[in-house]
């Protein structure tokens, strides 16, 4: 097998493991179990917590301690084994210290991925800028399988969506010690002090007026990015409850439908070197923001039966909200940072979006859900669930333009896009 289809595999598998669950969770969140929108949206929350704290800890680890690969495929292992026990859980409490338990072991491996592919790479002489993203695309495609496969199975609302994540994780986990070996760098005399090793003097950034603005207005974009991931596909599953959709393909496969989302992302990637270098950070970040606002948008007006068109376009308008904020600003964040911290500042980065935002995003949501959209009886109000959401991503998008005030250098972003 060659490096690059060995590779393939893994991250074919690694975005296997996730998306078999995360978008069909909250049907068996709430049509299964039927428990609360508050305590789902603490449920969310642990992943941004984990991303807080894990990726640059089993970094340390990585670094100084084990193989990369090694500590890639035990984190997996034991990722697998807690979501074996997810189905046991018998109240909301126990089910947040399982879940939170397998979102400590997988965010850092997203990490810890593109560690070992890069130095598998590189040792055969390969040009990482050139040949990753090939290779990392299939983690997208992996994730659509994901989704199709829980799907098709018919275990959107059952515990079985957890059973295969798990078998995939384990699968991974003995996968990944066959993998080229990505030994310790760092040495007993690397003296680099601990807030160096974790990252913390990217915060430095923070004096820089503009950066201070782009990194809360990422932080507030990455509020947004778990709630479609969240409820899209509980928001598509209760209208079966409605004798005119309940047979329609929409109310059947929800997951099958979302995945148009992930199809997108994979093509909007194509798109965002024309736009930046055309337009710039500024205006495709707030073309991200507009793309949010109708994301939120079109799911508030869109249904299974008419309206399914909607519900279309805003799947496919994901790719463009997810894509030009997320890997737009990783490079805008490249292009800024002094080379001397940029792993520090992709750091930041996601610690900001993966991390704080998404905490913030998860639990907020959860609890307006329950306080302001859920009727006694359990219904919930979708439509202004959705509108809530757009506006908020409205509101943004107009309060960026004036307070963002970066000049587009086209030349500069010539040279990072290649």
């Amino acid at each position: 097998m060659s490096l690059k289809l060995r590779l393939t595999l893994m991250n074919f598998l690694q975005f296997f493991v996730w998306g078999a669950w995360l978008i069909t969770i909250g049907r068996y969140w709430f049509e299964n179990r039927g428990w609360s929108g508050t305590s789902f949206g603490a449920i969310f929350s642990t992943m941004g917590f984990s991303a807080i704290f894990m990726p640059s800890l089993m970094g340390i680890v990585a670094d100084r301690w084990i193989n990369a690969e090694k500590l890639y495929g035990m984190l997996h292992i034991l990722g697998g084994i807690f979501l074996c026990l997810l189905p046991q859980a018998a109240n909301p409490n126990q089910f947040f210290w399982l879940i939170f338990g397998s979102m400590i072991c997988y965010m850092p491996t997203i990490s810890l991925a593109i560690a070992v592919a890069y130095n598998a790479l590189k040792q055969q002489g390969m040009d990482v800028i050139r040949d990753y993203p090939p290779i990392r695309v299939w983690g997208t495609i992996g994730f659509i399988a994901a989704l199709w496969t829980t799907s098709l199975l018919g275990l959107e609302k059952s515990p079985g969506q957890f059973y295969v994540a798990a078998g995939a994780a384990f699968l991974l986990g003995l996968y990944a010690f066959t993998l080229p070996p990505a030994p310790p760098r760092m040495t007993a005399g690397d003296n680099r002090s601990l807030i160096e090793v974790l990252g913390l003097t990217s915060f430095r950034l923070f004096r820089d007026r503009n950066m201070a603005v782009f990194f809360i207005f990422a932080m507030l974009l990455g509020a947004s990015l778990q709630l479609t991931n969240a409820y899209g596909g509980t928001f598509l599953g209760e209208f079966e409850k409605n004798p005119a959709y309940a047979g329609s393909l929409a109310v059947k496969y929800p997951a099958i439908i979302m995945s148009i989302s992930q199809v997108s992302e994979t093509l909007f990637i194509l798109a965002i070197p024309f736009f930046l270098r055309r337009f710039g950070i500024k205006t495709v970040m707030t073309i991200s923001m507009v793309a949010w606002f109708l994301r939120f948008g079109l799911f508030a007006y869109g249904n299974p039966g008419p309206g399914l068109w909607m519900i279309i376009l805003s799947c496919i308008v994901y790719g463009m909200a997810f894509d030009f904020f997320n890997i737009s600003g990783s490079l805008f964040v490249e292009q800024q940072s002094d080379p001397r911290i940029r792993a520090s500042a992709q750091g930041l980065f996601m610690l900001m979006t993966n991390g704080i935002g998404a905490v913030l995003g998860s639990s907020i949501s959860g609890w307006m859900i329950d306080r302001w959209f859920t009727s006694a009886d359990g219904i919930k109000d979708w439509h202004g669930i959705w509108v809530t959401f757009a506006l908020y991503s409205l509101a943004m998008a107009i309060l960026f333009v004036p307070l963002f005030r970066y000049r587009h250098d086209r030349g500069a972003t010539l040279n990072v896009a290649h």
